[in-house]
């Protein structure tokens, strides 16, 4: 059995599926098909349960991701270690709620790879819960999500603030008629539905409608379009209001404040590009946004 067993057995424990862990691993489908054919057949055990829903574990194949986590874990801190240098180089993985990726990271990353050009940078979009777990489970290096994260094993750098505000089509005004509407969200684990739940119980709306969406764009614009109203971070919708198609409302003080951290597990050894980029954000290269 080798590493790279362990990882094709890792991605497809992960994803449920051949087919999304060979492209997560940017491997041909019939390869990571055999390896695990040969995985199994070197146990003498199946690992895994097929249907056509997808692949689950069975409880050998449970017991093997335990130990391939382990093991993969080293390793990678084992090279890491290797690595580490005053110069930041090599991979950096990061994920990012999709917010921040589109209003602040693109300048930040831009900045930090011209200062650290053997830096190979990576990013991935993803909910604040889906990104921590991630970062737990030593998928990525860091990420940027909505604090508070409270996870004994998970360290953090304040990184925005925010202000959550409603927006609306343009033209409406009444918050009666605004809150009768649907609420657009990203997919499940929008980090704004509790806050909006308890701001819809407060002005009286007891039942609602909550449509999901992948992207902001496409929230944006079924919201400019009258499909229903939404709760984002006022620097998201900026330039959709600016140009006319949305409108924004102040929330209550209560429900404003929004903070994004860069979150990273405490327990890790820590890349020269991870150090690099925690060190540059400790002095205060990322600003607060009022």
């Amino acid at each position: 059995m080798e590493s790279s067993d362990l990882k094709i057995f890792q991605a497809v424990a992960r994803e449920g599926s051949i087919t999304k862990a060979a492209q997560v691993l940017n491997y041909v489908q019939s390869n990571v098909t055999s390896r695990i054919q040969q995985l199994e057949a070197q146990l003498n055990v199946p690992l895994f349960r097929r249907s056509n829903r997808g692949m689950t574990l069975t409880p050998a194949g449970e017991n093997l991701l335990k130990y391939a986590d382990t093991i993969l874990t080293l390793l990678d801190e084992a090279v890491k270690s290797t690595q580490y240098s005053d110069h930041p180089a090599g991979p950096l993985r990061l994920g990012s709620i999709e917010t921040a990726a589109v209003t602040h990271l693109t300048s930040l990353l831009t900045e930090y790879h011209a200062q650290y050009p053997d830096v190979h940078l990576s990013l991935m979009t993803g909910s604040t819960h889906d990104l921590v777990q991630k970062v737990l489970n030593y998928e990525l290096d860091g990420a940027f999500v909505y604090g508070p994260v409270d996870d004994p094993h998970i360290e953090y750098v304040a990184a925005f603030e925010e202000e959550l505000v409603l927006i609306s089509e343009p033209g409406k005004k009444d918050m009666g008629e605004l809150l009768a509407k649907p609420m657009l969200f990203f997919d499940v684990g929008c980090t704004h539905r509790t806050r909006a739940e308890s701001f819809l119980s407060e002005a009286g709306v007891d039942a609602y409608q909550v449509m999901e969406f992948g992207t902001l764009e496409v929230i944006l614009g079924g919201v400019a379009s009258g499909l229903g109203v939404s709760m984002l971070p006022q620097s998201s919708i900026a330039k959709a209001e600016e140009a006319g198609s949305i409108a924004s409302h102040r929330l209550p003080e209560k429900y404003r404040k929004l903070e994004v951290w860069f979150v990273y597990r405490r327990d890790s050894v820590y890349s020269s590009a991870l150090s690099g980029l925690l060190r540059w954000m400790k002095k205060d290269v990322i600003l607060n946004c009022d």
